[in-house]
C-alpha cells in the first residue's frame, strides 16, 4: 500500500489541550493513521498558559523547529511573529505547534470574542505555510471543527502557486455543528485573504456575519461528521443549525464516520489513574473503583444503592436540565446516588451545587475539568448518564461500555449508533436507551435501569455486553482511508 500524506489541522488534540472528544478523537485517528503506515503531520495551537494535561508527563517533548514566519492576520494593528514547535516518533504522528504568544497564550483553550476569528484564522495560514517550508505535498488537508474551517478555501488560493498543494484535496469534519465560529463581518479584512466577499453571510439567521464553519463547508472537497445518523440529521432543519440548506446542496460529498476509542489510553485493564484495574473476565477491581470513588464524592457507603455518573460539559446540548430535572425525585427516595464532574455554563453549575449542598450523601457535584476524576468516574459508577438533546457523536459513552458503566442515553445521533436497549429475555443490548428529550423519558430511563439493577444476573449480563464492544479505531480508520484515496484518485488496495 502506498502511504498517504495526510495533514490534520486542530484546536485540540490529547493529551496537550483538550476540553472534549475532539482532542481525543484527532489523537486516535492520527495514531492509527500512523501506525498503518501512512505520513500523518499534525499542526494545533501552542496554548503557553495552558496546564498540561494529567498525562503529559508521558507524553512527547516538543523541541524548537526552524520554519517561522509572520503572521498574515492582524491583531491590534501589528502582524505578530510565529515559530512552530516540533515532535514525533519513529511510528507515530509528527505535531507541530504554531507557537504565536501573541495569539495563543492565555491559560485556556478558547477565550471567547471576536479574537477568536483572529487566532483561528492564524491557525489555517500557519498550516498551509508550513507545507512549502517543509517541502512536503499532502495528498489530504483534514480540517477539524469551524477552527480550521478557512483552510479548505485558503487551499484553494494556495492550489494557484504553491506546488506542493497540486495534489492536496480537502476534507472538513463536522465535530458540534452548534459551535460555526460567527463573527462580525468588520473582521474579515484582518484574516489575511485575498478575497473576503464570499465570507459574508447574507442569510438568516445572522445575516452580515462571518461565519467559519459555512465557509468551510461550501469550499472543502469533501464533508464528514462523527457518527452515520448524525450525517442525515443535519440534513433536517431540527438539527443543522441554520446550516442544513446548505448541507442539502452538498449532501452527495457528506459521509458519517462513527469516531472510534484508543483503548491504548482508554482500558480499565491498563489504565493507571485508576486504583485497581479490572477487565469483562474479572470485574473484581471495578468494586475497589467504586468504593474510592465513594470516598472522593463524599457520598453514602450504602452498598446496595446504584452510582449513576456523568462526566459532561455544562451545556443545554448535553440535556444538563433534563438530568436537574429527572434525577431529584430518584435522589430523594433514596432510589440512587450520583456523582456529575465538569464545568460550562454557570447557572447549571449553580443549580447542580445547590442540589449537592442539600443532599450531600446522596450526591455530588465536582465543577472541575480533571482527567483522573473522570476515569475514576466511569470505573466507580454503575451506569452512566449521557442525555444529550443531540450528539454528534459523544465518546463518552463509549468509555462508560468498556468500564462497565451502564450508559443511559438518548436516541439520537452517535448515541443511536453505539448503544441499544437492553433486552433481559434474550440478553441482548448494551443500556438504557430512551426517544424523547424530555423529562419523561429519562426517568423511565432512569428506571429501567435501577430494575436490571435489582437482577444480578440480568445485571452481569447487561455489564458484559457493554465491556466487550470493540469500537476501536482499527475499525473506524479504514473508511476514512476509503475517502482520503477516493478523493486522491488512488485505487483502493484490493482486500
Amino acid at each position: 500500500m502506498n502511504p498517504l500524506r495526510i495533514l490534520m489541522i486542530t484546536a485540540e488534540y490529547a493529551p496537550f489541550a483538550k476540553t472534549g472528544g475532539l482532542a481525543d478523537m484527532v489523537a486516535g485517528l492520527c495514531g492509527q493513521l500512523a501506525a498503518s503506515g501512512h505520513d500523518v503531520r499534525v499542526v494545533m495551537p501552542r496554548y503557553r498558559g495552558l496546564e498540561e494535561a494529567a498525562d503529559t508527563a508521558a507524553a512527547l517533548k516538543f523541541h524548537a523547529h526552524a520554519a517561522s514566519g509572520i503572521s498574515p492576520v492582524a491583531l491590534n494593528g501589528t502582524h505578530p511573529p510565529y515559530d512552530f514547535l516540533c515532535s514525533g516518533t519513529d511510528t507515530g504522528p509528527v505535531i507541530y505547534q504554531v507557537d504565536a504568544p501573541a495569539f495563543f497564550s492565555g491559560s485556556t483553550i478558547y477565550g471567547g470574542g471576536d479574537t477568536e476569528a483572529l487566532r483561528f484564522a492564524l491557525l489555517s495560514h500557519a498550516a498551509l505555510k508550513l507545507c512549502p517550508l517543509l517541502g512536503w505535498a499532502p495528498h489530504i488537508v483534514h480540517c477539524h471543527d469551524w477552527h480550521a474551517s478557512l483552510a479548505p478555501l485558503l487551499l484553494k488560493t494556495h492550489q494557484l502557486h504553491e506546488p506542493v498543494f497540486r495534489p492536496a484535496n480537502s476534507i472538513l469534519t463536522i465535530h458540534n455543528i452548534g459551535y460555526q465560529g460567527v463573527f462580525s463581518a468588520a473582521l474579515a479584512d484582518k484574516l489575511g485573504l485575498v478575497e473576503t466577499t464570499g465570507l459574508i453571510s447574507a442569510d438568516e439567521p445572522a445575516p452580515r456575519t462571518l461565519n467559519f464553519l459555512r465557509t468551510g463547508i461550501t469550499t472543502a472537497d469533501a464533508l464528514t461528521t462523527v457518527s452515520p445518523t448524525h450525517a442525515s440529521e443535519i440534513l433536517t432543519p431540527a438539527y443543522g443549525k441554520g446550516l442544513d440548506a446548505l448541507l442539502r446542496q452538498r449532501r452527495n460529498r457528506l459521509v458519517g464516520i462513527l469516531n472510534g476509542v484508543d483503548y491504548g489510553r482508554w482500558s480499565p485493564e491498563s489504565d493507571p489513574l485508576l486504583p485497581r484495574n479490572y477487565s469483562a473476565r474479572d470485574t473484581a477491581g471495578k468494586l475497589l473503583c467504586r468504593t474510592e470513588l465513594i470516598r472522593r464524592s463524599g457520598l453514602s457507603a450504602a452498598p446496595d444503592l446504584p452510582i449513576l455518573g456523568m462526566v459532561s460539559r455544562l451545556a443545554e446540548q448535553k440535556g444538563i436540565e433534563l438530568v436537574l430535572e429527572a434525577l431529584p425525585p430518584f435522589l430523594r427516595s433514596s432510589s440512587c446516588r450520583a456523582v456529575i464532574l465538569g464545568e460550562g455554563d454557570k447557572p447549571y453549575a449553580d443549580a447542580l451545587q445547590e442540589l449537592a449542598n442539600d443532599m450531600p450523601d446522596r450526591f455530588a457535584f465536582i465543577p472541575a475539568h480533571n482527567e483522573a476524576l473522570a476515569r475514576l468516574v466511569f470505573a466507580g459508577s454503575d451506569a452512566f448518564l449521557v442525555p444529550s438533546l443531540y450528539e454528534p457523536c459523544g465518546l463518552t459513552q463509549m468509555y462508560a461500555l468498556r468500564y462497565g458503566s451502564v450508559p443511559i442515553v438518548r436516541d439520537t445521533g452517535g448515541l443511536h449508533d453505539t448503544v441499544s436497549h437492553f433486552d433481559q429475555y434474550s440478553g441482548t443490548g448494551t443500556g438504557s436507551v430512551f426517544r424523547d428529550a424530555d423529562t419523561g423519558g429519562l426517568m423511565w430511563a432512569i428506571n429501567q435501569v435501577l430494575t436490571w439493577y435489582q437482577q444480578p444476573s440480568a445485571w452481569q449480563q447487561l455489564r458484559h455486553n457493554g465491556m466487550t464492544q470493540d469500537f476501536s479505531w482499527a475499525h473506524q480508520t479504514p473508511q476514512y482511508l476509503a475517502l482520503y484515496r477516493r478523493l486522491a484518485g488512488l485505487d483502493p488496495v484490493p482486500a
